[in-house]
């Protein structure tokens, strides 16, 4: 019999599918995929259809979540301006009511309930408004005055839990990689579309971003493992925590393993956004598809919002080196969590394995 049941909202988004592939190698865990769309890979999850927009559409799950003793949220609503939505206030009342309505129907499910692990990041130091203060560190610094989604949850989350026997856990990964389809954060797509153009017009990888930073990233099947843990770890309960590889990088520096891992040479700093110039490539992307036979819909069913993501994350159109953007994973450490992973060897996995998958051509 499954000691847990996990419940996985958004099931089909970047930490949805890490979560499902990582408990799916469990033996002793039951698991729901929740989301719109069936995810590819369910991993031996049932799926749940839902759109947790809709207090109605929750309650129809609801006899789903029954005996539910973890729940991890992935789900997110990302506005169409994706940056710009990131202080919309459309956005963040969407975001707090999809987790509002999923909790008000899985509480009174799941009387068993242990642990909710609710996702935010580096939006919680400000690093969209201003240079981060380096290095971030949870309990100090964050922008609780920026209008953020994050705090509407977090503190619906920290009332509802008051006095209960359940706890929950924030987690706050850096830039996440790893590969799923129609996104809106989710760098492999993007540069991987962008690198088939290139390459088929003979052409070497050239880097499109603008001036360097520092910075840091976490490969999703590591956050993933992350989550996990905090999801039985007593030093996790009721705590937030930074999530990274555990060491930096710059795109420049990176750029090479990036072009190696996509069977190319690495080209020139040519600034371009692909954001802008993504719409010349669709029926160039339909042609690819059919020559390489590849399992990839079409260009903006596949890449979703992670063109505009990918301009932002290698700061096109800046062109002074910017303040190091860097968080402290010191207390995950203590706490017990302390793997990591070389963040030149986590791109060339996840390009590779969109290849082998006949993701990308």
């Amino acid at each position: 019999m499954a000691n847990k049941k996990v419940v996985i909202a958004g099931a089909t988004g970047l930490v949805g599918s890490a979560a499902l592939r990582h408990f799916g190698a469990s033996d002793d865990c039951e698991r729901i995929a929740l989301s719109r769309r069936k995810p590819r890979g369910l991993y031996g999850a049932r799926h749940v259809p839902i759109d947790l927009t809709s207090a109605e559409d929750c309650r129809r799950a609801a006899a789903e979540l029954g005996g539910a003793t973890h729940l991890i949220y992935a789900a997110l609503y990302e506005a169409p301006s994706l940056v710009d939505g990131w202080r919309d206030a459309g956005q963040i009342e969407t975001n707090d009511r999809m987790l509002r309505n999923l909790m008000g129907v899985l509480e009174p499910a799941a009387p068993d309930l242990k642990h909710v692990a609710l996702l935010q990041g580096t939006k919680a130091y400000g690093v969209h408004v201003r240079p981060l203060t380096v290095p971030a560190r949870e309990g100090r610094s964050e922008m609780y005055e920026q209008p953020n989604f994050y705090w509407a949850q977090e503190n619906f989350l920290r009332e509802l839990q008051r006095g209960k026997r359940w706890h929950w856990s924030i987690l706050r990964p850096v830039l996440i990689i790893g590969e799923a389809m129609g996104g809106a954060m989710d760098l492999i797509p993007p540069l991987g579309v962008y690198a088939a153009v290139l390459r088929e017009q003979g052409r070497p990888l050239d880097y499109p971003g603008g001036a360097p930073r520092v910075a840091q990233a976490v490969d999703v099947d590591l956050l993933a493992r992350a989550i996990a843990w905090s999801g039985d770890a007593e030093t996790a309960r009721n705590e937030a925590f930074n999530v990274t590889n555990g060491d930096v990088f710059t795109w420049e520096n990176i750029w090479p393993a990036v072009a190696d891992a996509l069977e190319m040479a690495p080209g020139r700093h040519v600034p371009l956004s692909l954001a802008q110039e993504y719409p010349k490539w669709i029926p160039r992307w339909d042609e690819l598809r059919r020559k390489h036979d590849l399992i990839a819909p079409g260009l903006e069913e596949f890449v979703g919002l992670s063109f505009q993501y990918a301009d932002y994350s290698m700061r096109y159109g800046q062109t002074e080196s910017g303040p190091p953007s860097i968080v402290s994973t010191v207390k995950i450490n203590q706490a017990g969590f302390t793997e990591m992973m070389d963040t030149e060897a986590m791109f060339r996995k996840w390009f590779k394995l969109a290849k082998a998958g006949r993701l990308l051509p």
